[in-house]
């Protein structure tokens, strides 16, 4: 009982604190936004509050959110399956990294909004571009986490698992994902800012719905409130997916406690 209550303390201490510090910003904004800026540049939380009150029960902010979200974890999924595996098998083959690598980080330096035109007419104006485009910002940082994490694991343990006769994949499972596992966790929640960071340019190209399609609609009409409100919701939606990587983490970090 000891440990739980002083395990719990910690952590209603921090929510209090950041709850606080939360409240503080917006009396602030509010406060700006009242007596020093025209509400028209930065918004007004108050009005934005409204605003988002009135999209959520009688607009379709719920569908908006929820095609966003759609692009966010598809793209993610494909990114995982591509950028992981090639982390690892550039980390066991360094011939093959040293070749490649060159171009795979050419290829990921190339701007999203000059691709995104491409994957539009090579793809069509669907939901494939847009997941395609969030996969390609992603998979770059869990490649690399990856492949710099494995790189990094301590040559002993390789040695002892050999003297142990381990086979490859005794030596995959008891050594390598132990040992890779908090960079490439790391990766993923870069990978997840980068991913909603990519998704309001691939949301503004040839969109009807998503958070993107509200930001870029509003900026036609010149409504500040409306794209502070989709940048709010955006920032929420990251906040919300970076505490659940970070509780796959503490979970699957446990040991390490």
């Amino acid at each position: 009982m000891t440990v739980a209550s002083s395990t719990e303390t910690p952590f209603r201490s921090k929510v209090g604190a950041q709850l606080v510090l939360g409240f503080a910003l917006i009396a602030i904004w509010e406060a700006t936004a009242t007596w020093l800026v025209d509400p028209f540049w930065i918004g007004k939380p108050s009005a934005i509050a409204q605003r988002l009150w009135d999209v959520f029960v009688h607009g379709d902010m719920l569908t908006h959110t929820g095609v966003t979200l759609f692009h966010s974890v598809v793209g993610l999924l494909l990114s995982l399956v591509i950028g992981v595996p090639i982390g690892i098998l550039f980390a066991a083959r360094r011939s093959i990294a040293d070749t490649v690598e060159p171009y795979f980080l050419g290829f990921y330096s190339l701007p999203r909004v000059a691709l995104a035109p491409l994957f539009i007419l090579w793809f069509g104006i669907g939901e494939l571009p847009k997941v395609l485009l969030v996969a390609l910002g992603v998979s770059f940082p869990l490649y690399l986490n990856t492949f710099s994490a494995i790189r990094q694991v301590d040559p002993k343990l390789f040695e002892t698992a050999q003297v142990l006769g381990f086979s490859f994949w005794q030596r995959f499972r008891t050594i390598i994902v132990p040992s890779a596992a908090p960079q490439v966790l790391v990766g993923l929640r870069q990978s997840l800012a980068i991913a909603w960071l990519t998704l309001i340019v691939a949301e503004q190209i040839n969109a009807d719905k998503g958070i993107g399609f509200l930001i870029n609609n509003a900026r036609d009409f010149l409504r500040i409130d409306i794209i502070i409100f989709g940048l709010i919701v955006y920032a929420l939606l990251g906040i919300g997916t970076d505490a659940v990587v970070r509780a796959l983490e503490r979970r699957a970090l446990r040991y390490r406690a």
